[in-house]
């Protein structure tokens, strides 16, 4: 079981940025950032694999970039142009499926998670 501590949510304007990070405390084959608004479901927003394949939901395409740092064991999530619409509580997620690669997986397909950070973007 791989631990995952997320940090850097906070309070934002519309347009601004955020870096999020989460450090692991251990490896794992295909790590990913979801987010949960409140009354909807948990979406995965983009994922990385252990050969550095990524993918991104189509919202996040040119807005979002995930990136890891192997030798710190952590994983970042760049957000820029925020919109209140990404108001949301930001999940790190860990997990060994080799569909990683080739397509945006489901939170079924991660075995473990972080406790969340918080992102709300104000109008």
């Amino acid at each position: 079981q791989v631990q995952l501590v997320e940090s850097g949510g906070g309070s934002v304007q519309a347009g601004g940025s955020l870096r999020l990070s989460c450090a692991a405390s251990g490896y794992s084959t295909c790590m990913g950032w979801f987010r949960q608004a409140p009354g909807k479901g948990r979406e995965n927003i983009a994922q990385i694999s252990s050969d550095g394949k990524i993918t991104y939901l189509d919202s996040a395409k040119g807005r979002f970039t995930i990136s890891k740092d192997n030798a710190k064991n952590t994983l970042y999530l760049q957000m820029n142009s925020l919109k209140p619409e990404d108001t949301a509580m930001y999940y790190c997620a860990a997990g060994s499926s080799p569909a990683c690669r080739w397509s945006l997986l489901w939170p079924a397909d991660f075995d473990d998670w972080g406790q969340g950070t918080q992102v709300t973007v104000s109008s």
